[in-house]
């Protein structure tokens, strides 16, 4: 069977939304839903399909109320989107005119860049590189 190896999202990479109170929003669901949280949320373990011995990871992150971290867009959240082959993929949606709202940051947990989706929604794509983030204090959100 072929593998498929285009520049593409692969999956969900994090929850971002604004809270009025993140570290008080993190407590409650520490204490009612049990999550393990630090200063930037939560982070979920998973297991890649293709590669069961792989971990990978989701981040949660409630982001104070007046966060600029989503601006230009005005919506509450932030959808980050795990991706194969990022500058592929940003050459594919610069040639098909989408709005792309900075350059590719180079992190030690991957490759980031930001864009607008045709509603204004501010999406953040990541190449992971998943190695490391079970590390306490890892992660990429403001809180």
């Amino acid at each position: 069977m072929a593998t498929d190896d285009r520049p593409r999202i692969t999956g969900i990479g994090g929850v971002f939304f604004k809270s009025d109170d993140p570290a008080a929003m993190r407590r409650w669901y520490g204490e009612h839903f049990g999550l393990n949280t630090n200063d930037y949320g939560a982070t979920f373990e998973f297991r890649e399909a293709d590669a069961p011995d792989t971990k990978a990871y989701l981040q949660w992150s409630p982001f104070a109320a007046d966060t600029a971290y989503f601006a230009p867009s005005a919506k509450p959240f932030m959808i980050n989107y795990r991706v194969r082959h990022l500058e592929a993929l940003l050459e594919q949606l610069r040639a098909a005119g989408v709005t792309v709202l900075d350059e590719i940051a180079h992190e030690p947990y991957g490759k980031f860049v930001h864009v607008l989706d045709p509603e204004g929604n501010k999406i953040e794509l990541w190449e992971p590189v998943d190695a490391g983030l079970d590390e306490p204090g890892s992660g990429d959100a403001e809180g």
